[in-house]
C-alpha cells in the first residue's frame, strides 16, 4: 500500500460520497494503490450504512467505528495506529481540507520531506471565529518552547517513519501538529485557502475548541506556572512595600485611625481571585498527570471492517 488517507468522520452521510469521489479523483493517477480509512466518531446518523454500502463496491475504503465520541484528535490517533501504507495523510470530512491539493504534498513529500502539512491563509468563516483562531495561533507561539506554525492544523502527508514515531507517543491528551512539530525531521508547509464545509454543520462546538486550544498550552508549555509564580512575587513585593510604607507612616504619626475598609475589601477579593486562578491553572496540570497515570486507551473501537491484517499484528 502506498498511500493510507485518514479521514475522521463525525455524522457525514450526506458529505463522504462526495468526498469519496474526489479523493480517488486526485489520487488516481498520483500513487499506485491508497487505501481511505473511514474513523467513524461516534456518529448519530447513517455514516455507517453510507460508507459501508460504498465499500461493497471498493474494497479501498476501510472502516473503523468507535464505541462512543472520543474527539476529533483521538480518532485521527486511531486510524494513524491501523495504517499500513508507506505514506499516510490526514483530511477532514466536510471539505475544507481540499482533496485536489493532495497530489501536490505527495510530490513535495517524495522531494525528500518526512512531512508536508497544510497552512491556512484564509478561512471561509466569520471574523469572530477568524479572530479567535488568529488570536489563539499567536499566543501559542509565544507560550510553548517548540515553534508551531500558526495556522497549520491536521492537514497533512507524512512518511510511514514518521508516523510511527507517532504512533510510539502513549499520551492521553494529545495535540497531533504540536505532536508534529516536536518530533522533527525535515518538515516544510504549503498554504492553501481553507474551503467551506459542503453540507450540514461542524461537530466542533466552541467548548471542544476551547478544550483543543487547552491541550496545545498545557501539553507543550510550562509557562502558564511561571507566569503565575512570577505574579505571586509581584504581588507579595507590593505587599511588602506597602506594609512597610504604612509602618512608617504609624510610627511616624502620620497615621491616627483605621480608614480605608473598602480598600481592604478591594484588595482581599483581587488576591482571592488571584488565588483562585492559581489553583486552577495549577489543577489543570495535575488533572492531566492523572490522567496519563489511569493509563486508559485513547479510544474503544467498537467494530473494523476491512483491516483484519492490521488487527491482527497490533494484538487488539
Amino acid at each position: 500500500m502506498e498511500l493510507s488517507v485518514i479521514i475522521p468522520i463525525y455524522n457525514s452521510s450526506k458529505i463522504f460520497p462526495e468526498l469519496y469521489k474526489q479523493v480517488c479523483a486526485a489520487l488516481l493517477d498520483t500513487v499506485r494503490s491508497f487505501e481511505i480509512i473511514a474513523v467513524l466518531d461516534g456518529c448519530t446518523d447513517a455514516s455507517y450504512d453510507v460508507i459501508h454500502k460504498l465499500r461493497g463496491d471498493d474494497k479501498t475504503i476501510k472502516i473503523i467505528e468507535l464505541s462512543r465520541n472520543f474527539g476529533h484528535q483521538a480518532a485521527i490517533s486511531a486510524g494513524l495506529e491501523f495504517a499500513s501504507g508507506e505514506m499516510v495523510a490526514i483530511m477532514d470530512d466536510d471539505f475544507e481540507d481540499p482533496p485536489e491539493l493532495l497530489p501536490k504534498f505527495i510530490s513535495r513529500l517524495r522531494e525528500g520531506f518526512d512531512v508536508v502539512y497544510g497552512i491556512r491563509k484564509k478561512r471561509k468563516r466569520s471574523f469572530f471565529i477568524r479572530a479567535l483562531f488568529s488570536s489563539f495561533y499567536r499566543m501559542l507561539d509565544k507560550l510553548v518552547d517548540i515553534r508551531i506554525p500558526p495556522d497549520a492544523g491536521d492537514f497533512c502527508v507524512m512518511k510511514k517513519s514518521f508516523v510511527n514515531v507517532l504512533n510510539g507517543m502513549p499520551e492521553t491528551n494529545r495535540f497531533l501538529r504540536g505532536l508534529r512539530v516536536w518530533s522533527g525531521f525535515s518538515q516544510t508547509g504549503i498554504e492553501y485557502e481553507r474551503g467551506e464545509r459542503f453540507s450540514g454543520k461542524s461537530g466542533y462546538s466552541f467548548r471542544k475548541y476551547l478544550g483543543l486550544a487547552m491541550d496545545g498550552i498545557f501539553s507543550f508549555s510550562y509557562k502558564p506556572l511561571i507566569f503565575i509564580s512570577l505574579a505571586g512575587g509581584l504581588i507579595a513585593s507590593l505587599s511588602f512595600l506597602l506594609g512597610t510604607g504604612l509602618i512608617i507612616l504609624k510610627l511616624g504619626g502620620k497615621i491616627r485611625d483605621v480608614p480605608g475598609w473598602t480598600s481592604l475589601a478591594v484588595i482581599v477579593l483581587f488576591l482571592s481571585g488571584v488565588q483562585l486562578t492559581s489553583m486552577g491553572v495549577v489543577g489543570t496540570y495535575v488533572a492531566r498527570i492523572y490522567d496519563e497515570v489511569k493509563r486508559r486507551p485513547k479510544y474503544v473501537i467498537k467494530r473494523m471492517v476491512g483491516l483484519d491484517g492490521q488487527k491482527e499484528r497490533r494484538g487488539q
